[in-house]
């Protein structure tokens, strides 16, 4: 009787199998992940963090790879919030911090034009009603892993909890927060207005 208590205790066997990784806050979560998790995808990175700006700054050569991946046929996706909404605004005075929600998607921005003659990289600002869906919840994807951060309160990102999940059953934790990146996705809007590399 021990011995199958202390398996089912050790071994996760319900839905909560999914989630491989669990940390505090997401800076807690080693660069040494994300770039396995993006080295390792071979047909989606989907990047749906309402900024995204933290990894250009933590991923080396990122542009780099994201060319060889969309050039490998790796889709690339990145979804933003609008720098110039309601939601942006509002979340700059929660956050009450030096850089910025907006200064923080413009650098995304800025990296994405060096990338923008690349077949196979998307980019779309979230629609103005899901601004708060989107600005209060960051998924990564990378094919059948996600990194998935809630954001607290007043909370900037990388204060914020991170899970690390692997999908392994259909309408799981994995398929919940794909399915609703995917529905922001679709009700996004293209950015156009990417300025062309000089």
């Amino acid at each position: 009787m021990i011995l199958p208590n202390l398996l089912r205790s050790t071994i996760k066997t319900g839905h909560d199998g999914e989630v491989l990784a669990v940390y505090p806050y997401r800076s807690a979560c080693p660069r040494s992940v994300w770039a396995q998790l993006i080295a390792e995808a071979r047909s989606e990175i989907f990047l749906a963090g309402y900024t995204d700006y933290f990894v250009w700054l933590e991923q080396p050569a990122l542009l780099q790879t994201l060319r060889r991946k969309a050039e490998g046929g790796c889709r690339v996706r990145f979804l933003l919030g609008d720098p110039d909404s309601g939601s942006t605004r509002r979340r700059e005075e929660l956050e009450d911090v030096a850089l910025s929600v907006s200064t923080r998607i413009r650098v995304t921005l800025e990296n994405l034009a060096k990338l923008r003659d690349i077949d196979g990289v998307e980019a779309r600002f979230s629609a103005p009603e899901d601004g708060p869906n989107h600005v209060g919840l960051s998924v990564f994807r990378f094919d059948e892993h996600a990194l998935v951060t809630p954001h607290l309160a007043r909370t900037v990102g990388h204060d914020s909890p991170l899970m690390h999940l692997r999908r392994s059953e259909e309408h799981g934790m994995f398929d919940r927060f794909a399915d609703h990146i995917e529905e922001l996705w679709s009700r996004g809007s293209d950015i156009d207005t990417i300025p062309a590399r000089a």
